[in-house]
């Protein structure tokens, strides 16, 4: 699973590469180190055009995740012998998110899959972690860490996403997975995300049919990826 990446390309470069219109992000500071429920740019389909901006990391979770957590949440509280509202436990359970999304044929995932919710979420580099290996493991297309982009999905959403915040409204995303390539499997066999390397891809990503646009649900050739850092929870460039 990956929970961490970079991007630290500046914007102007993010919006020539993918061809955006507008862009609703002010500043937009390198990232050396990206964690669930950071804001990120992310580059969608607007009313007039892409448009790059910034979202949450992490989709909202599914409700059979959120009752199992809200169930045991009530049953610490019932075990305090305090009483417990179920219905208000639930609404404002927390939700952190999704970040990595596997099995697209979930209903919960297959109503964000039209091309209004779809997204490419733009990165430098990756890291999977490996305690044998060292710790966090960065991946990048090659040494440079050219920009690329995972394959993502975002929405609009209404939730707890910590306890503190209470209920706010933000826009979400998160990107797919995949079988892992030779490179990824070495280090953590499971999966890797879905990653766009041509403008083709991303077209097609961006504006196909979700049939066509899931056969992109695969992993890098064998080769195609580099370790370019080890053991740091940023991957800090020059």
């Amino acid at each position: 699973m990956c929970n961490l990446y970079s991007i630290t390309t500046n914007q102007a470069a993010i919006s020539k590469l993918f061809r955006v219109v507008n862009r609703y992000v002010g500043n937009l500071p390198p990232m050396p180190g990206v964690f669930p429920d950071y804001k990120a740019p992310i580059v969608r389909n607007g009313a007039d055009g892409r448009e790059l901006a910034t979202a949450r990391w992490g989709m909202p979770s599914s409700s059979k995740a959120i009752m199992d957590a809200t169930k045991k949440r009530a049953e610490k509280l019932q075990a305090k012998d305090m009483i417990v509202d179920f219905k208000e436990l639930l609404r404002m359970e927390p939700d952190g998110g999704t970040t990595n999304i596997r099995n697209v044929k979930s209903k919960h995932w297959t109503r964000w899959l039209g091309v209004e919710n779809r997204c490419v979420v733009p990165f430098n580099s990756f890291s999977e972690f490996n305690k044998a290996e060292g710790g966090d493991i960065w991946f990048a297309i090659d040494e440079t860490r050219p920009l690329a982009c995972f394959a993502g999905i975002w929405t609009n959403w209404t939730s707890v996403r910590k306890v503190k915040e209470g209920e706010t409204t933000n826009d979400l995303y998160a990107f797919l997975t995949t079988e892992a390539n030779a490179e990824v499997f070495a280090i953590h066999p499971k999966a890797m995300p879905v990653i766009l390397t041509t403008p083709a891809e991303v077209e097609t990503w961006l504006t196909a049919p979700a049939d066509e646009a899931l056969k992109l649900q695969r992993p890098l050739p064998d080769g195609t990826l580099r370790i370019v850092a080890r053991g740091a929870k940023e991957d800090q460039v020059g």
